[in-house]
């Protein structure tokens, strides 16, 4: 049995996240904690592993806060910048023993998107990602439209292909969207939605598209559960739920 505290408990994803936990085998929930609760109690409640959907601002002291509680950590706040990750990795070198999963997205059909995108990005000239969240949403590009953009880049690099070509020389209002090492992200913000992305490859006569689709937040919770059951067996900062599955 895997004791688990839930941090941001009374959010969108939190209540979701509690409602996940309470019905799996295996998984006991011990604390629900909220803004201003101390990240300690989770240990004092008996908790082995954190989950933080908290929101962007909060999410890095959290689990600093978890590590210092020798408390592993599964993270869906998204917003973390690559010094942050750094922060972590370094604070993680304390406790050797700790594991933290940071994931962009726990959607599992979101985490083979990202995985297919890159392995299909070098064989496009172009490639460019639209995001598309619910407008309650705070960050933008998403951290899975990141995620996905560093993953596309990377492939394109070891492969030795050129930027997308883009003939574009006015853009006052940034009608050409974010670019995020490289690649062009579109972000939508729009009632009705919930976690969508698209990533559009092409070639002289050919398009590729993959879309992924969360339409509701219980799509995430097989990677949350997939989360808290392997942190332990993954010391260290893992950055993507990709890091404990067999792609």
């Amino acid at each position: 049995m895997i004791d688990v505290a839930v941090l941001g408990a009374s959010g969108r994803m939190g209540s979701t996240t509690i409602a996940a936990v309470q019905a799996a085998e295996g998984v006991n929930l011990v604390a629900s904690l909220e803004a201003g609760d101390e990240v300690a109690a989770a240990a004092r409640a008996g908790a082995e592993v954190v989950i933080d959907f908290t929101v962007p601002s909060a999410t890095e002291a959290n689990v600093h806060a978890a590590i210092d509680a020798g408390l592993h950590a599964v993270v869906g706040t998204t917003g973390w910048t690559t010094d942050a990750l750094a922060r972590v990795e370094e604070h993680l070198t304390e406790r050797p023993e700790l594991g933290v999963l940071i994931a962009p997205n726990f959607a599992l059909g979101a985490v083979l998107a990202m995985k297919l995108s890159a392995a299909a990005a070098r064989y496009f000239e172009s490639v460019e990602i639209v995001e598309l969240h619910h407008p309650d949403k705070v960050d933008a590009p998403s951290g899975t439209a990141r995620h996905t953009a560093a993953g596309i880049a990377a492939a394109r690099a070891e492969a030795g292909l050129a930027p997308s070509p883009d003939a574009t020389t006015d853009d006052p209002d940034g009608a050409r969207g974010a670019v995020i090492d490289g690649v062009h992200v579109h972000a939508v913000r729009l009632r009705g939605l919930v976690a969508h992305e698209e990533i559009l490859m092409g070639n002289p006569g050919e398009q590729f598209t993959i879309r992924t689709d969360s339409f509701d937040r219980v799509s995430f919770m097989p990677g949350v559960l997939l989360g808290v059951r392997e942190v332990a067996n993954h010391p260290g900062l893992t950055v993507g739920l990709d890091g404990y599955m067999a792609l």
